[in-house]
This record gives C-alpha cells, sequence and structure tokens, in this order.
C-alpha cells in the first residue's frame, strides 16, 4: 500500500514504518557523529559514563533521544519502557512501535544490550518485570529517565483512572494557532480547568509515578552508588505562561519539580546520587499542535534560532545534557550538575537567551497571515511535525509500495 499521512485537528493519526526507522537511524548517525568530534569514551572503550539505563517513556521525543544517546555515545545497556500499538501485517503501528524497532535493530547490530517493554510504564506489574529484567542482566541502574507523557493514568492503589488537560487556570485563555498542514493563521481558546481537572492532571503528569517508580527500584535493591535520575519539563516564554506554566500542565510540572527535590535528598542519603529536573526547549509533539500560541510561538522560534545558529531538535537537545551536564568528568564520568536557584538542570538557555525572546517577541505582535512565511519557519514546523510520524523524511519514497505494516525494511 501507498501510505500518506493522515492529519485530523491538527495532527497525524498514522505512520509510515520506513520513515520512522529513518528518522531514529538519522538520530543514532548524529550521536555516533558527537561521541567521535567530542572524543567521548564508551564502556568498550574505557569511559566511565552510563552502563546500566531506564528510560521510561523510550518511544519518541526526549525519550528516545536518551536512549540513543545513552546506548551509542556512551555504549550503555538500555532498558526502555513505552505503551504501544504493535503493527499487524495490515494494520499500522503508532510509531514509537516503528522507532522503537529501528532501535533493537540497531543496538543489536553494534552488540549493546536493549531491552525493550512494551507495556504501561504506571502499572505496578510493568516496574516488577523492569526489576526481573535488570536482575538478570546482574547490573543495577545507574541512570532512570522519566520521559512519560500521557493523558490517563489508573492509579495502582486505587484503581481510579485519571486524565490530564492542557487548560489554564482561573480564565478562559485565547490566541493565534497556526493550521500545520494549510499554513492558516487562526483564533483558538481554551476554556478554563475545574479544580478536579487540576487535581487529576497532577496525578497524571506529577511526580507521583515518578516516586513510585524510584522508591520500587530501590527497594528492590537495583539502585547503582551514585544513581541519578533525570525527568523532563518545559518553561518557555512569558507569553506562553498562561496555557502552560501556569496551566493545569505547569502545575503538574510544579508537583515533578518537588518530587526531584524530594528524590534528590533520598538518593543522596541511599546510594550517594541524585534527581533533576531538565527544562527542555519547545518541540513540535503531538499535543502542542494544538495548543493555543504556541504551534505559531515554535514556529517563529525554529526561524530565529535557526538564523542565529542555534536551533536544536530532540537528539541534539539530549546528546547536550549527557555531555555538558551530566557526563563531563575525566573518561566521560559522572560529575557535579551545574542546576538553578530552583534545583533545575536548563538545557533550555539558547532558546530563553534575551536576544531569541526579544526578537520572537517582535515578530508575534508583528505576524499576519500576510507577512507568516516571512516570520516563521514553517517548512520546518511542517517537516517536524510530520517526521515524528516517519513522513518527509529525506531518502524515503513515498511512492513506493509498502507490502507489510509489520516491518521497517
Amino acid at each position: 500500500m501507498i501510505i500518506k499521512p493522515m492529519v485530523r485537528s491538527n495532527m497525524c493519526i498514522n505512520a509510515h514504518p520506513i520513515g520512522c526507522a529513518r528518522e531514529t537511524e538519522n538520530q543514532i548517525a548524529y550521536v555516533k557523529a558527537q561521541k567521535a568530534k567530542r572524543g567521548t569514551k564508551s564502556m568498550a572503550e574505557g569511559g566511565e559514563g552510563p552502563k546500566t539505563v531506564l528510560v521510561l517513556g523510550c518511544s519518541t521525543g526526549y525519550g528516545l533521544a536518551s536512549r540513543v544517546a545513552a546506548a551509542f555515545e556512551y555504549g550503555a545497556e538500555t532498558i526502555g519502557v513505552s505503551f504501544e500499538k504493535e503493527p499487524t501485517e495490515t494494520k499500522g503501528g503508532t510509531p514509537g512501535a516503528y522507532n522503537n524497532m529501528a532501535f533493537d535493530r540497531a543496538a543489536k547490530k553494534d552488540g549493546l544490550v536493549a531491552i525493550t517493554i512494551n507495556a504501561d510504564a504506571f502499572a505496578d506489574e510493568t516496574r516488577t518485570r523492569v526489576i526481573e529484567e535488570v536482575k538478570k542482566l546482574g547490573h543495577k541502574f545507574d541512570l532512570i529517565i522519566y520521559s512519560l507523557a500521557s493523558p490517563v493514568r489508573t492509579d495502582p492503589d486505587t484503581k481510579v483512572q485519571y486524565k490530564s488537560v492542557i487548560k489554564p487556570r482561573g480564565s478562559v485563555y485565547s490566541g493565534r494557532s497556526i493550521d500545520i498542514m494549510t499554513g492558516a493563521l487562526k483564533e483558538s481558546s481554551a476554556e478554563p480547568a475545574t479544580e478536579e481537572e487540576i487535581a487529576n492532571t497532577i496525578k497524571v503528569m506529577g511526580g507521583d509515578d515518578w516516586r513510585r517508580w524510584i522508591g520500587q527500584l530501590s527497594s528492590a535493591g537495583v539502585l547503582a552508588q551514585g544513581c541519578r535520575t533525570v525527568a523532563y519539563s518545559y518553561i518557555g516564554p512569558e507569553l506562553s505562561h498562561a496555557i502552560y506554566r501556569n496551566g493545569t500542565i505547569g502545575m503538574a510540572k510544579l508537583d515533578l519539580e518537588k518530587a526531584a527535590r524530594d528524590l534528590d535528598a533520598q538518593l543522596k542519603s541511599s546510594v550517594n546520587g541524585g534527581a533533576y529536573v531538565s527544562v527542555n526547549k519547545g518541540l513540535v509533539t503531538r499535543s502542542s499542535a494544538v495548543i493555543p500560541i504556541i504551534s505559531l510561538y515554535l514556529s517563529i522560534l525554529f526561524k530565529v534560532m535557526k538564523e542565529k545558529g542555534t536551533h536544536e531538535g530532540c537528539i541534539e537537545q539530549m546528546e547536550r545534557l549527557f555531555a555538558e551536564r551530566l557526563y563531563t568528568g575525566k573518561n566521560s564520568a559522572a560529575d557535579s550538575v551545574p542546576v538553578d536557584n530552583e534545583h533545575l538542570i536548563r538545557i533550555d538557555e539558547l532558546e530563553m537567551a534575551d536576544d531569541v525572546q526579544k526578537v520572537c517577541l517582535e515578530r508575534m505582535n508583528a505576524v499576519t497571515q500576510e507577512n507568516l512565511s516571512q516570520y516563521c519557519d514553517l517548512d520546518g514546523y511542517k517537516h517536524d511535525f510530520l517526521a515524528a510520524n516517519g513522513f518527509d523524511v529525506a531518502g524515503v519514497d513515498y511512492e513506493k509500495d509498502v507490502a507489510r505494516m509489520d516491518v521497517i525494511a
């Protein structure tokens, strides 16, 4: 069959197996090039970087990029967890299913240990399985990446299902957005969240599950001395705070940041380790495309940062997080981690630079439908949106028949 992107309400609802695999391979190639450029020492070369890594939410975005960096720059063995719709011969799977297949294939080719678990990361049964797998390896985790982003979580104790929402608090939030496929500017708005919706979003996207993971891994004795754990967040510019930082997701992220400080104290005491939240750069995601203002801001941001030569995608961000924040010691060893006054790692500093934000704000105020292409990186934003689902990837023949939906070659 010939597979074309199916876009509904600014969301792509299908994936191209070959394109997804190629995008994952591109990330691996980038990391290998950076390893050579930096002179990073892998485990096989006597390096002291991450050795056994757990990535929760390993299949897309920052989670996939983190796993790629750990494995292909540092030679770490990785266990990845994500919840995917697996493809069949005739029916497509989620992009993450294909990304995981490509990662596993590349890891096997390079002789790297890679265990990928398709399961609900919020479930205690999944935690038990991860513990069993790492014990089979005979090793302990020295790095745990927490990169889960889900609309739904079932509490393991109460069995109550909670749903997250992306809404402002207190009042309606309105702003302009871009229709990704047509390039049309349109007004969109979001109703304020109820107190129940705020609480539920914190339950899904806050620190509860992260605490549970670290607690159960610690009780099972599978945390190595010096073990670190890192979760991911976003702050962004003040103009987006009403819908993001001060909205429902922002409240959940504040809870996540509190969990980091609590876990940091616990890990320092138990294994001389640490816990952090890394604030990352704004990128195109499934949710960002439908949030008021965010798509317009990001398309302007991309153009500004590309003009300045500072634009980064997921893999550039995560490779830099590892190499310039987490593993800066001798022989690529773990070292002290620079944090701000809120105990946050700031890998978004290029986005939030004063000169970048000044130009972004000026263009946000000046942009109209008529000058949209002048101020916005429409092509780049659309590419990132499609590439996340395996479309618009260089080197892929999209007119070629895909005989089976469950293979990536």
